[in-house]
């Protein structure tokens, strides 16, 4: 059995208890009070140095506000530090908020309420919180530091760049970071990566239109924002078709189109929510650019004003020499025959936001079985034995790679 292995085994009991305290104290969004403090407490049981890390902005925290998220006053993420802060740093992440949904499992240590871990971030921090254990342990073999990151606000799309905004790859500076993404739908023992773009990226625009509102009857007296937000969204769905290359993933939705409400009544004002993902780089780029052009254009031509608030994550990339590296050492704890490559997945990871600056790597581990209920459906489960699999892959991965470039 492998090293990292064996030491994740002897504390599997520790990890699946820290899983399932977390399974039930779910929070939403960047605000995760009493999960970053559940965290903080076992690191410092643990005697691994920590700190807040995490700004929110206050345009940050009106979008989301605006968008119909609970108001968040900060951003709760952790970082821990496990070495003497010299020599290469290696970065290790997990998300940790939850979904505001409600569970079904019933499973005796299932959360109550309207808030719930159906994405398996509780199991990400605790196989994080377990890999901690191992590394402490052997603090002073290791050539290198590990950075932990513990981030709310992942299904938010920015948590992590709440985080980065706040020196998170600084202080020791972090040469590379990884991450695990349980799969319930993904048998035990295997973990799929997609080289290069692993996931989508994705922008949300939310568009305020001003108008002047009127009389049905005298049109000509007002500024019409209803008829400025529908040729503004046949405009949009235009994009994607005509712009954007046909070989290329890319889709556009206007998901929001609200305005008025009363048909002899010309509104003051009117709003439409729109969305992209796309796994070409270069169509994020150029959507991004070309949505606002378009906005300008057809609200100036029917004579209104606009403001508009945008969403934005970047698509998550593993770096081809970075996954390279890492694979075969995955493949020192689940066998090289349970380490595939996989098509990337077409929804948002904000991890994007550490892997832009930083050479990444990202997977999806095995923590159930094709027959399983997927992730963000009110019955998923995730089977337990896959956890310490989780910590020791991390702690593997960790290890080696810093030996592997220690004195470089």
């Amino acid at each position: 059995m492998n090293e990292m292995l064996e030491k994740a085994r002897a504390i599997e009991q520790q990890i699946i208890a820290d899983r399932r305290c977390l399974h039930q104290i779910p929070e939403v969004g960047v605000y995760t009070p009493k999960t970053a403090e559940y965290v903080k407490q076992r690191l410092g049981e643990m005697g691994i140095e920590h700190r807040d890390c995490g700004v929110h902005s206050q345009e940050d925290r009106e979008k989301m506000v605006f968008a119909g998220y609970p108001d968040a006053p900060t951003s709760t993420g952790v970082v821990g530090l496990i070495g003497k802060g010299e020599g290469p740093c290696i970065l290790l992440r997990a998300d940790m908020d939850g979904l505001p949904m409600e569970e079904t499992t019933g499973l005796d240590f299932a959360s109550k309420g309207n808030t719930a871990h159906m994405c398996g971030h509780d199991a990400h921090a605790a196989m994080l919180l377990g890999a901690a254990r191992i590394l402490k342990d052997m603090e002073e073999q290791l050539p290198g530091t590990v950075k932990l990151m513990f981030q709310p606000g992942e299904e938010m799309g920015y948590g992590s760049r709440t985080m980065v905004e706040d020196g998170l790859l600084e202080n020791p500076k972090v040469d590379a970071a990884m991450a695990l993404h349980v799969g319930p739908q993904v048998e035990v023992g295997k973990l799929t990566y997609s080289p290069g773009v692993a996931s989508g990226a994705m922008a949300t625009f939310i568009i305020s239109i001003q108008g002047k509102g009127g009389h049905s009857s005298e049109p000509q007296k007002t500024v019409d924002p209803v008829n400025i937000a529908t040729q503004l969204c046949s405009a949009l769905n235009l994009l994607i078709p005509r712009e954007v290359d046909p070989e290329a993933f890319a889709t556009l939705t206007v998901g929001a189109l609200n305005g008025g409400r009363a048909s002899n009544i010309i509104p003051d004002t009117a709003e439409i929510m729109v969305s992209f993902r796309t796994l070409s780089p270069e169509a994020y780029d150029h959507l991004l650019q070309r949505i606002p052009e378009i906005l300008d254009h057809y609200v100036k031509a029917w004579r209104g004003t606009y403001s508009v608030r945008v969403l934005k994550t970047p698509s998550t990339v593993c770096d081809r020499q970075f996954s390279e590296e890492l694979v075969p050492f995955v493949g020192q704890v689940l066998g090289e025959e349970n380490v595939l490559p996989a098509p990337p997945m077409k929804g948002a990871e904000d991890f994007g936001h550490v892997t832009r600056l930083v050479p990444g790597f990202y997977a999806f581990m095995g923590a159930g079985s094709p027959e399983g209920y997927p992730l963000h459906n009110p019955n998923m489960v995730l089977d337990e034995s896959a956890f310490a699999l989780g910590s020791a892959i991390l702690a593997n991965c960790a290890v080696e790679w810093l030996k592997k470039h220690a004195g470089q």
